[in-house]
């Protein structure tokens, strides 16, 4: 009688845990799995290998900030109700346009926009709030080291971004990417930091050096930026409630990533008439649309950040 009572409440528990290990395993396996398909397709000409990453950045990056659609339901829609989508979705929409137009009208300051943003958005995931030098740092890695590394490479890519002759990197942004260099040694000698950071870093500037720019770039940003974004919105109780397990994330993501896609879609005509290539093409479009994206993705993260405090 003792051990009917025991073991059903001794495996009960047990088969909990390996269900639970078992999904985590699953993701473990599968990441491993895109990041070796992703470091081989650094083999193939350079036109396929783009076409490889930007597949896997769209696939599984750009569904992060899909996300937005939930973190601001949670934000307006106890203020406007029924209408908070259009409130949300007209100015959101409307900055990323003209943010695009920017593009099309002055394509270098563009540029050097969408650089700066992105240093500071991934510094600010990356690192977390109140840590600004470590936020520069860590934020400026994955922009920084293609420029010091590869730089002929990193030029290549952004002609085809910009559409703008681009035989060398531009000056700016290698006096940009050497400054941030001795900020990084600077950092890492005050603060010694042991643990999981230096080794992420280290394991980033391998990649850097040893894969094209925009292939590094992928493994960066699917593998890291956009599932500690997802994580941390699970996390937060107050940005997103109905969003608390990654699965949640994902179906919440799937309708704004829809419209994302339909976007893309409706532009791809306008973008292929200025292309020698469909890589082209679709390089300048993806990295143009996070740019334009990127932007009202930040101005939400501090407009949400100053209701919670």
């Amino acid at each position: 009688m003792v051990a009917r009572a025991v073991l059903p409440a001794l495996v009960s528990p047990a088969r909990a845990s390996c269900r639970s290990r078992a999904p985590e395993g699953l993701r473990l396996l599968t990441g491993a799995a895109l990041t070796i398909a992703l470091a081989a397709s650094a083999a193939l000409p350079r036109e396929a290998s783009w076409l490889v990453a930007l597949a896997l950045v769209i696939g599984l990056g750009v569904p992060h900030g899909a996300l937005d659609g939930a973190v601001a339901a949670a934000l307006l829609r106890p203020r406007y109700g029924r209408v908070w989508f259009g409130v949300f979705a007209l100015p959101y929409l409307g900055l990323a346009a003209l943010v695009l137009l920017a593009w099309q009208l002055a394509p270098m300051a563009a540029l050097a926009g969408f650089l700066a943003l992105s240093v500071l958005h991934f510094g600010e995931e990356d690192a977390g709030p109140g840590r600004p030098f470590e936020a520069l740092v860590r934020g400026g890695l994955p922009i920084a080291l293609p420029a010091l590394l590869r730089p002929d490479e990193t030029a290549g890519l952004f002609a085809a971004v910009t559409r703008v002759p681009m035989p060398h990197l531009v000056g700016w942004w290698v006096a940009a990417a050497w400054l941030w260099l001795i900020l990084a040694v600077v950092w890492l000698l005050v603060h010694r930091r042991r643990g999981a950071v230096p080794v992420e870093m280290a394991a980033l500037a391998v990649a850097f050096a040893l894969l094209p720019p925009l292939t590094a770039f992928t493994l960066y940003f699917i593998g890291l930026h956009a599932p500690r974004h997802m994580r941390a919105l699970v996390r937060d109780p107050i940005r997103a409630p109905g969003v608390d397990t990654m699965d949640k994330a994902v179906r919440a993501a799937l309708p704004v990533f829809g419209l994302t896609l339909l976007l893309g879609a409706a532009l791809w005509p306008l973008y292929a008439a200025g292309a020698n290539t469909s890589a082209a093409t679709l390089l300048c479009l993806t990295l143009q649309m996070l740019s334009a994206l990127t932007v009202p993705h930040v101005l939400l993260d501090r407009i949400v950040s100053r209701f919670q405090k």
